[in-house]
């Protein structure tokens, strides 16, 4: 399966600020990016809190930290200063990394939540996001809370509760209640769950976001309800009604290709395959990417150049498929509907020359207005790029190159 939504992830910190700004209570935190300023940030937040023990939190755009050693405890300043030199500067490997891992440039100290009380903290998990299903907002939640959330989801999904909130009348009050009751909460953790829910949901609804995660979801020895940790995913065609947003992306967090592509208005998602594909409109370019794995191939990125496709856009497509390594053909399926083929063919024509050499095969597609046009002007430029009309022509010199 391929997805091909452009979300905008953002770090822990952010997420609870934006929590926060909504009423949702959280883990008080301070993020420092230098070591040498550990102790002054310990000292602040022990001052606004009033906490002794504090949790250092790495803070990359991946989850499962704490199973790759970037969520530590420390009960004391000697502690913290060895375990903030720990974490900050480390290349953090997680379940949900890559094998190289992400380097860890900024840090969160958080207040210690777990403290003793009159009752033994409780842990859940809660969602927000879109179920496509329903055309229903939905949120997720169990009171199975913390790291092992998706292995709960493997083993005992029944576990797993869902309440659908149509998005024309809101949360109702009813529906906050059920989710605390079925949390099996009474009491002030009862009321305190719903007015988390109804909080939790305005901000989902108000950012226009693709999704809000808390996992653990806490309530405390004195029966608060807190978000200890929080994933927040924009969605990237909402950003224009929220401009302060856009300042939250840290681009050292996201492949460079695809912050590349972003500046030439590209959308481009990488994978991992050997057959590069540049391609006008999602729709093709899911198509093609079945067509290139049924001949044999993997496809190394989603690529849609949109409806004008020209030399300036072919030639940054190139350059953004050409720094993969992996890739051992380029396969351009383009079909002219909205831009004539032959003014494509006109700019990969352009793009080659201005490129110079390129060493990997090339196999243009054009179907459409002037497809035959494009053809010849293809085949006629002396450039080792091959034509094609029909897909499946395309397909079968995709996988000639392959073989």
């Amino acid at each position: 399966m391929y997805f091909c939504d452009f979300i905008m992830n953002i770090h822990e910190y952010q997420a609870k600020e934006i929590l926060k700004s909504y009423g949702v209570a959280i883990q008080e935190g301070i993020v420092i990016d230098k070591k040498e300023d550990a102790l002054a940030a310990g000292a602040q937040l022990r001052e606004q809190t009033g906490t002794d023990w504090m949790v250092v939190k790495a803070q990359i755009h991946a989850g499962g930290r704490g199973k790759g050693g970037g969520v530590k405890l420390a009960k004391n300043d000697e502690e913290l200063q060895q375990v903030v030199d720990d974490i900050l500067g480390m290349t953090l490997v997680t379940p949900q990394t890559s094998a190289a891992g992400k380097l860890v440039s900024k840090v969160l100290l958080c207040q210690d939540v777990y403290y003793p009380g009159a009752n033994e903290p409780d842990e859940y998990y809660m969602s927000v996001l879109l179920d496509r299903a329903t055309g229903q907002n939905c949120i997720i939640y169990t009171t199975e809370g913390g790291m092992d959330i998706e292995q709960v989801a493997h083993d005992t999904p029944e576990k797993i509760h869902k309440e659908f909130i149509d998005p024309a009348l809101g949360l109702q009050g009813f529906q906050a209640r059920k989710i605390a009751f079925n949390l099996g909460l009474s009491g002030v953790a009862l009321k305190g769950m719903v007015k988390f829910v109804h909080a939790l949901y305005r901000a989902y609804v108000d950012t226009d976001s693709a999704m809000f995660e808390i996992n653990p979801v806490l309530k405390t020895s004195d029966d608060k309800i807190i978000a200890v940790d929080s994933k927040v995913t924009l969605d990237d065609n909402a950003l224009y009604r929220h401009k302060d947003f856009a300042a939250l992306r840290d681009e050292s967090e996201e492949d460079p290709t695809e912050v590349e592509a972003k500046k030439h208005d590209l959308n481009f998602i990488k994978l991992d395959g050997n057959v590069g594909c540049m391609v006008n409109g999602a729709g093709l370019a899911m198509a093609t990417m079945d067509i290139i794995k049924l001949s044999g191939g993997d496809p190394a990125n989603f690529l849609d150049v949109g409806g004008g496709a020209n030399a300036t856009t072919v030639e940054a497509g190139f350059r953004i498929i050409l720094k993969d390594p992996s890739v051992k053909a380029i396969l351009i399926n383009i079909f002219g509907g909205i831009v004539r083929c032959d003014r494509v063919a006109n700019g990969v024509v352009e793009a080659y020359k201005s490129i110079g050499e390129i060493n990997v095969p090339i196999i243009v597609r054009l179907q459409g207005t002037n497809a035959e046009e494009a053809k010849k002007i293809i085949d006629e430029s002396g450039l080792k790029v091959s034509s094609a009309i029909v897909l499946q022509e395309a397909a079968d010199k995709v996988k000639a190159v392959l073989a």
